[in-house]
């Protein structure tokens, strides 16, 4: 463990000194973020102008949902996107020989060989406006640390995903609009789930865990979340991540190295 934390470290400092080469990338980064941000509150804005709203959720409260969906943005930008879209890069150009030759875990090296600053503006913007509706709501540090684990569970099943779908890469090349569905699908978690017809409540909890990324942390945060809930984002969570790693060994076998 004390090894793979120490190359961990090797890893993020050489990845941050090399992006911080581009610094004005912060800049734009930040402006595209606060774009995406303004249009997501005006989307949610033409809801509740009127004085509707989403079943049991306020406006504040869908604040919180938009929030935790922002955060997310941020970890996927900042850590998932540098390093799980490079997989397919890896097997088309050979380069995946080299990190199966390393003395470390390939999947360890494959998710966590790279990180993008520029993900932290989302990762601000989020927390911000966690913060802003949760003091409106009055909620208390005690809401924020308990929310905490059903969001650390929902990185985990994102995580989870993403790599299983860029191993896929193995068997077929082209897996760039795989991702981008991924990442299209998840756009829904921007909302409360009761906000969509039961069929795509259903898609959206048992198919598609959009549900356990947003809206459970989101009611564990409120104070209303059923223990089941959480108990079944772990265990999703644990489940997609071993899933994952067997996944990963399985398409393996499959793959032919650029110099057989």
């Amino acid at each position: 463990m004390k090894r793979y934390i120490q190359v961990l470290k090797l890893f993020w400092t050489t990845a941050i000194a090399a992006e911080l080469e581009y610094r004005l990338n912060f800049l734009i980064a930040s402006l595209s973020s606060l774009g995406n941000l303004t249009g997501s509150l005006f989307g949610l804005f033409l809801f509740y102008r009127t004085g509707y709203t989403f079943q049991g959720w306020s406006w504040e409260e869908a604040l919180v949902i938009l929030g935790i969906f922002t955060l997310l943005q941020g970890v996927s930008a900042t850590f998932l996107v540098p390093n799980l879209n490079r997989i397919v890069g890896h097997v088309q150009q050979g380069t995946l020989d080299f990190v199966l030759l390393k003395p470390i875990s390939s999947q360890f090296w494959l998710s966590s060989r790279s990180i993008s600053p520029w993900g932290m503006p989302d990762l601000i913007f989020g927390v911000v406006l966690i913060a802003y509706a949760g003091t409106q709501l009055g909620l208390e540090l005690n809401n924020y640390l308990i929310s905490a684990i059903p969001i650390f569970f929902g990185i985990m099943s994102l995580y989870s995903l993403w790599f299983m779908l860029g191993a896929t890469s193995i068997w077929f090349v082209k897996i760039y609009n795989v991702t981008e569905v991924l990442r299209g699908l998840l756009e829904a978690g921007r909302f409360p789930m009761v906000a969509y017809p039961a069929t795509y409540r259903f898609f959206f909890t048992f198919i598609v865990p959009v549900a356990f990324l947003t809206t459970v942390p989101a009611e564990a945060m409120l104070g209303r979340s059923q223990v089941v809930w959480l108990v079944g984002a772990g265990a999703l969570a644990l489940g997609l991540l071993f899933l994952s790693s067997i996944f990963w060994r399985f398409a393996l076998r499959f793959y032919t190295s650029a110099s057989s």
